[in-house]
């Protein structure tokens, strides 16, 4: 216990550093991408301020395995260059194990990783982006689709709907399929429009559409409640899994699904949100694995490695990630496989490494 607290003392104080200095670059990297665009629309410094503080949660996301992986590497490459490491390693305690309140702190980071992206990053992030389009005046029409397909209840009901209005929860231009369990047309209903009353669509002037010896003869509707497809099937298709709780991520794959409509992309996305979540710890067996090789020049040595270890991974996370979405892969292999392959690299390393 002495030799664990030993070294997190000497570890927090540089993790916390790293933190500050990453959090500092990537929010200034993020305003000065837009920095001419916010002085052309003459935003005031203070709103644009205001902007640069919502992305600070994003900051510090991206930010924390960057931040543990340089600490780490410093933190043991500093105690072996002061021959402290050697001391330890004589006295019978192995590397893995004087390692091991580091793994721990890797753990930790990870859940705390999960439940502060998805409840802190999540929402501040929207609130920056919601700024940003206001004061660059770029429009959106987040709430509101065109031109909607869903499929229901196994493929047997089809709606198609000119427009959705997410406000008043009102379908427009409506077109309903109905097939029959063998996949045969049975009906086809239309109405101009159908509002959500808290249970079922009520349809408004709706005709009924039906085969009668070959011909296909229109009918009155009457008033209906068959139709009960939650109003969020419509709206959720225009949201990106990366703007929505885990929560309602999975519902979004769900209705994706329920509605016929593609959902490999998102479902690559869900499972993506929690393999993130573990690249804390990853980082951590990864430096564990790369402490004491820095004899010389250990904190440019560190920040390099750092660098290079962060870019490969994200690199390689991008193009599995594309490759998942395109179908090419499994969801779960394109969301894991980085994760899973630095996990293996840093246990092959951790093999060879100096005890």
């Amino acid at each position: 216990m002495t030799l664990d607290r030993y070294l997190i003392r000497q570890f927090l104080p540089i993790f916390f550093i790293a933190v500050f200095m990453f959090v500092f670059l990537i929010t200034l990297i993020d305003l000065f991408a837009n920095l001419v665009r916010f002085l052309t629309y003459e935003v005031p410094i203070k709103e644009i301020l205001r902007v640069s503080y919502y992305y600070l949660p994003k900051s510090l996301s991206f930010a924390q395995p960057i931040s543990l992986l340089f600490a780490t590497a410093y933190t043991l490459g500093d105690l072996y260059a002061r021959n402290e490491l050697t001391s330890i390693f004589s006295s019978g305690v192995s590397f893995l194990r004087f390692g091991s309140s580091l793994v721990l702190i890797g753990i930790i980071t990870s859940v705390f990783s999960f439940y502060f992206d998805d409840q802190v990053v999540i929402p501040s992030l929207k609130i920056k982006n919601d700024l940003s389009r206001t004061y660059l005046r770029q429009e959106t029409r987040e709430n509101n689709n065109s031109d909607i397909v869903i499929k229901t209840r196994e493929g047997r009901l089809i709606y198609s709907v000119d427009y959705y209005d997410d406000n008043s929860l009102t379908l427009n231009g409506l077109s309903i399929i109905e097939k029959d369990e063998a996949g045969s047309f049975m009906a086809l209903i239309r109405a101009p429009t159908a509002s959500w009353n808290g249970e079922y669509w009520s349809l408004s002037n709706a005709l009924i559409y039906t085969w009668e010896n070959t011909l296909l003869k229109a009918r009155p509707l009457g008033a209906t409640d068959s139709y009960r497809e939650d109003p969020a099937a419509f709206r959720r298709s225009s949201y990106d899994v990366e703007s929505l709780s885990a929560r309602e991520a999975g519902l979004l794959v769900d209705d994706l699904k329920a509605a016929g409509l593609p959902f490999i992309g998102a479902l690559a996305d869900y499972y993506h949100r929690f393999s993130y979540a573990t690249v804390s710890m990853v980082v951590i067996i990864l430096s564990i694995s790369m402490g004491g090789r820095f004899k010389k020049n250990i904190l440019l040595m560190s920040l390099l490695a750092s660098l290079l270890v962060a870019v490969v991974f994200y690199v390689m996370e991008m193009i599995s990630m594309m490759m998942a979405r395109l179908g090419y892969i499994p969801p779960m292999v394109g969301a894991w496989l980085p994760v899973g392959t630095f996990i293996l690299i840093g246990l092959l390393l951790l093999q060879n490494a100096k005890t």
